[in-house]
């Protein structure tokens, strides 16, 4: 380790300049585009604190073995606070939002050793980011250091993506997102933008640098409870809405239900009315929306509600409402921070998806997952469930995105990856509705779903 520091002590000198190539930039822009502003963030082998200051903390602390580079460091981020120390004994006792690992699993001794220490300066919601090189890219790599147009490193690890997925499982970490960078890492200004904002997220397997997200893996169940709120569109669902309000449970410490009524054509206002009286027991707010599609109303819905975990149930109940209680735990539990419905597991009844709709929504399934980097099998379930905190956070970020969904299901869903939050997805038995006719115009619809597809591309994917 002596050698190691020392090595990088004689460099010190040199980092300034090195730090000005353009792969150093390329990598802070997308550290920041992967983690929003005003966190307290613990950056690790931190060198001369660009990185860390570029992401833009609240409270930012970097930590690097060699002195020299430190005291460069503090030259030029005052407003940060840097550490001398080994990253493998470091020691705080403050607990970080984020931890930063940028290009230093590769130069570690024992990145298993580090990575479960880092436990000690997470709390359950921390993001873990780390970036490392594609094995690849060794040769490439080698190549461009013997000519000197990469700075010379100590003998380094060489990890697959499934060794560090492997090494993060065996520390305690759960991954969250994959997302493969970075094909052209020198500074060319036609062919720059071409390879890595166009070709990258279609050529994931040769990208120079894999950056993966996790975050701690959930220990046993807490025993923490919950205030729910069901929001229930509904929109000419006058036959639904006495089911819906006995089949609903009472969920953790207990459940309010807030039907939105969205402009119907039958008298669904009136029932919804007159069955929040029959039934007092049951904690019901009315709602006439005001704006227009299910999104409007999930999102009118929600600023109304007063639950801390916040479900999304359609008022044809398709999806079963006896089901909600499993997307209770999964939240409750912490195995999911955003539970995803999905209809395409078990076997459906008869009349309850049209093939085309079926075909479209396994479409989606598939563009999803590579758009947000996590599995998701079914983007259009009708059930969602997400914490209050984490619903103001996607509100706060929506502008990134637009206000352009009138589901409602793209806006949570892209909200969420962007946050970085584990979405997990939940099977349900999706059924026949019973009452009235769809409000899903399939073709209509569909076309508008493949435009959100691909703008959401375009600022997920092919980002500048």
């Amino acid at each position: 380790m002596t050698d190691r520091r020392s090595f990088y002590d004689a460099r010190a000198p040199l980092r300034e300049r090195e730090n000005q190539r353009h792969y150093h930039r390329l990598l802070k822009r997308h550290f920041s585009f992967l983690l929003p502003p005003g966190l307290s963030v613990l950056e690790l082998g931190c060198g001369l604190g660009d990185l860390l200051a570029a992401v833009r903390p609240a409270r930012g602390v970097g930590v690097d073995f060699s002195p020299a580079i430190i005291n460069l460091a503090r030259q030029r981020h005052p407003q940060l606070e840097f550490v001398t120390a080994d990253a493998q004994e470091f020691s705080s006792d403050e607990r970080f939002d984020c931890i930063l690992l940028s290009d230093l699993v590769n130069d570690l001794p024992d990145v298993q050793a580090l990575l479960t220490r880092l436990h000690r300066f997470a709390h359950p919601r921390t993001r873990l980011i780390l970036n490392f090189f594609n094995n690849l890219w060794r040769p490439v790599l080698a190549a461009a250091e013997a000519v000197g147009a990469k700075a010379p490193t100590a003998p380094q690890n060489w990890l697959s993506t499934e060794d560090m997925k492997n090494l993060l499982h065996l520390s305690g970490w759960e991954v969250i997102r994959t997302d493969p960078r970075i094909l052209w890492p020198v500074r060319s200004p036609l062919l720059e933008p071409v390879f890595n904002r166009w070709l990258a997220p279609l050529l994931r397997p040769v990208c120079l640098t894999i950056f993966l997200v996790a975050r701690p893996r959930p220990q046993a169940p807490p025993a923490e409870h919950y205030r729910c709120t069901v929001v229930v569109p509904a929109r000419n669902e006058a036959g639904n809405i006495e089911a819906a309000i006995q089949r609903i449970p009472e969920l953790g410490l207990g459940t309010e239900i807030i039907f939105v009524e969205g402009h119907s054509a039958d008298n669904t206002w009136d029932e919804v009315h007159r069955l929040a009286a029959k039934y007092p027991e049951r904690r019901i707010k009315i709602l006439k929306q005001q704006s227009k599609g299910k999104g409007g109303a999930v999102r009118e819905g929600f600023a109304a509600a007063t639950g801390d975990l916040l479900f999304i149930l359609d008022a044809d109940l398709t999806m079963p409402p006896e089901q909600l209680p499993k997307f209770y735990e999964v939240a409750r539990s912490g195995t999911a921070e955003f539970v995803n419905g999905v209809r395409l597991v078990y076997p459906m009844e008869d009349r309850a998806m049209r093939f085309f709709n079926m075909v479209a929504n396994k479409f989606f399934g598939i563009a999803f997952t590579w758009l947000l980097g996590q599995s998701i099998k079914d983007t259009l379930c009708g059930t969602k469930v997400l914490f209050r905190k984490d619903y103001e956070a996607i509100s706060r970020n929506r502008a990134y995105f637009g206000d352009f969904d009138p589901f409602g299901d793209f806006d949570l869903l892209f909200g969420a990856a962007k946050l970085n939050l584990r979405i997990v997805d939940l099977p349900i038995r999706y059924q026949a509705r019973r009452y009235g006719d769809t409000n899903i115009q399939r073709w209509r619809h569909g076309w508008l779903l493949l435009r959100m597809t691909a703008f959401a591309a375009r600022r997920l994917k092919f980002i500048p």
